[in-house]
C-alpha cells in the first residue's frame, strides 16, 4: 500500500480490518486442531455478519465509496470540486465522508457513497479555469471601444493568464443591450479574485470611456 501511495487513512482501516479477520481465522483453525466442532460457530458468525451488514448497509456503502475515491483519486485534498450541489475545496477525505470547505467558509460533510456514485466536477485537474462573465452595453455604444476597454482590464491583471489568451466578443443581441462575453483564464485558486476585479474595474473603465450599461427598457407605442 505504501508503494502504491494508498491514502494513509485507508491503510490504517484496512490493516485493522485485516488483523481482525486473520485473528478470527486463527482462532477457528486452532479450535479445529484441538477437536472442537466449528461448523455451528462458523454458521453463527455468518449469521451475525449478515445481520451487521444489513444494519450497516448505509455505512458500508459509504466505506465502499471511500475506498473507490481513495484508490482511483478523482480528486485530492486541495482540489476545487462541485458535488451534490456544493462547490468548495476538498479539506479532508475520510473512509466514510469527504469534507469540503465552501467559498463562504462553510464546512460541508458529504457521504462518500453519494459522492462516488454521482457526477463530480473537478475544476483543478487541468490547472486552468475559465472565468465566464457578461457585460451588457447599450445599442448606441461603440462595440469596438467596449471590447478594447475590457481587454485592457483583462491584460492588466497579473492573475489573468496570457495563454490561453483572454477573449471578449458579442454573446447576444438582447432586448435592452448588446451582451459581451468576457472570458479570461486563470488558476482555480485565483478564480474569485479575477471575477470580482474584472467586474468592478470593467464597470469603472466603461463609464470612463463613455460606454453605457443600460437598464432594462420597454418601448410603448400608442395607437391613435
Amino acid at each position: 500500500m505504501e508503494k502504491r501511495d494508498v491514502n494513509i487513512s485507508l491503510r490504517g482501516f484496512l490493516r485493522s480490518l485485516l488483523s481482525i479477520l486473520l485473528k478470527v481465522m486463527l482462532l477457528i483453525s486452532i479450535a479445529e486442531m484441538v477437536g472442537i466442532e466449528t461448523t455451528s460457530f462458523i454458521a453463527v458468525l455468518g449469521a451475525a455478519g449478515l445481520a451487521v451488514g444489513l444494519a450497516l448497509q448505509g455505512t458500508l456503502a459509504n466505506f465502499a465509496g471511500g475506498v473507490m475515491i481513495l484508490l482511483f483519486k478523482p480528486f485530492k485534498v486541495g482540489d476545487l470540486i462541485e458535488s451534490q450541489g456544493h462547490l468548495g475545496s476538498v479539506k479532508e477525505i475520510h473512509i466514510f465522508v469527504t469534507i469540503l470547505l465552501t467559498l463562504e467558509n462553510k464546512t460541508v460533510i458529504l457521504p462518500n457513497s453519494a459522492v462516488s456514485s454521482n457526477d463530480i466536477v473537478n475544476y483543478t485537474t487541468e490547472g486552468v479555469i475559465r472565468v465566464d462573465m457578461v457585460f451588457g452595453i447599450s445599442y448606441s455604444s461603440n462595440i469596438k471601444t467596449a471590447k478594447d476597454v475590457l481587454l485592457n482590464i483583462l491584460n492588466s491583471h497579473p492573475k489573468v493568464l496570457k495563454d490561453p489568451a483572454p477573449f471578449v466578443g458579442v454573446k447576444e443581441l438582447a432586448d435592452s443591450s448588446v451582451n459581451l462575453a468576457v472570458r479570461p483564464y486563470t488558476k482555480p485558486t485565483d478564480y474569485w479574485e479575477v471575477y470580482f476585479y474584472v467586474y468592478e474595474e470593467g464597470k469603472l473603465a466603461l463609464d470612463k470611456a463613455g460606454v453605457t450599461i443600460p437598464f432594462p427598457q420597454v418601448d410603448v407605442h400608442m395607437a391613435k
